[in-house]
């Protein structure tokens, strides 16, 4: 796995990889220190919905796919007597080949991340927008345009939306602007 998208997100090209993180405990724990940073299991285990012993085997678990690794002191608070873990990049894509395998592990990695989008987008939209100022209900929301393209296409379009996000991923909250908020952007290529 490597680092190639302009977000510095890692490339999943393992079948085993994408299996491990089709689990949505997984997922969830992954998602979770990619967005707040390095964490304990027990610190994660509110959110991902597991005790702190079953999120501390997840961990192992997507470290030995090179997905998390152990926070460096620095990166933490306190009490280093604790094992803290950070993921290793800001986000990831996936590549699937060919094989069935990678096939069969892509599909099952994609089911979970819709499901977890899906619900993601309704927390959203229950929780979060009806809190948000006129100004920022107007510019939030979804989409849904479809456009006829071929293969080559939508792989060139998703690279230039990746390099015109880029910038905004690689800013650091703290040299955003005086109300900038944190925008979630999902983004889903669904060929017909």
């Amino acid at each position: 796995m490597s680092l190639t998208n302009p977000f510095g997100d890692l490339r999943i090209t393992d079948p085993q990889a994408m299996r491990a993180l089709a689990h949505p405990v997984r997922l969830a724990i992954l998602s979770h220190l990619q967005r707040h940073g390095p964490a304990t299991a027990t610190v994660l285990s509110p959110h991902v919905g597991a005790t702190p012993s079953v999120a501390s085997w997840h961990l192992r678990h997507l470290a030995g796919f090179g997905l998390v690794t152990d926070a460096d002191p620095d990166e933490v608070p306190g009490d280093r007597r604790q094992r803290w873990w950070k993921a290793v990049a800001r986000g990831f894509s996936v590549a699937i080949g060919d094989d069935p395998e990678t096939q069969g592990a892509g599909r099952a990695l994609n089911e979970q991340l819709m499901t977890a989008a899906a619900e993601q987008a309704g927390r959203w939209l229950t929780e979060t927008e009806p809190t948000l100022p006129p100004e920022w209900v107007r510019v939030a929301g979804v989409s849904n345009t479809g456009v006829a393209v071929t293969a080559a296409e939508l792989a060139e379009l998703e690279i230039k939306i990746d390099e015109l996000i880029a910038p905004y991923v690689h800013r650091a909250e703290t040299d955003a602007p005086d109300g900038a908020r944190i925008v979630r952007i999902l983004r889903h290529y669904l060929p017909s």
